[in-house]
């Protein structure tokens, strides 16, 4: 099974299902989100594997959010947001070919392998 892991380094939660995948013997493809952010075209193509709305996988205790007054926008503008700033995704977030999910807690990354 291909397993991509959207990961922060510096994030304990992420550090925690990358480990409990590795020690489950899954070696996924990690990518580096911030640094390799993802498209709009990407983005959408999550929601629609973890079957959200685009704000149910995104931070927004982060300060950006508030910043960018993103409280009210719409649906697109949250996509743009994501993309433009890929501190506001949620991580992290596990994907197969076809489905995908938020590893929050961790834990829930064991569900799909």
């Amino acid at each position: 099974m291909d397993l991509t892991l959207w990961h922060n380094p510096r994030c304990s939660k992420s550090r925690q299902a990358l480990a409990l995948l590795e020690d489950g013997g899954h070696a996924p493809s990690v990518r580096l989100y911030l640094t390799n952010a993802p498209t709009e075209d990407e983005i959408s193509d999550l929601l629609a594997r973890l079957k959200v709305e685009p704000r149910a996988m995104m931070r927004t205790g982060e300060k950006i959010y508030k910043d960018l007054g993103l409280k009210d926008a719409d649906d697109p503008a949250l996509i743009i947001a994501m993309a433009t700033h890929p501190i506001l995704i949620e991580r992290p977030i596990l994907l197969t070919a076809e489905t995908a999910i938020i590893g929050r807690p961790p834990e829930r990354v064991l569900t799909l392998v």
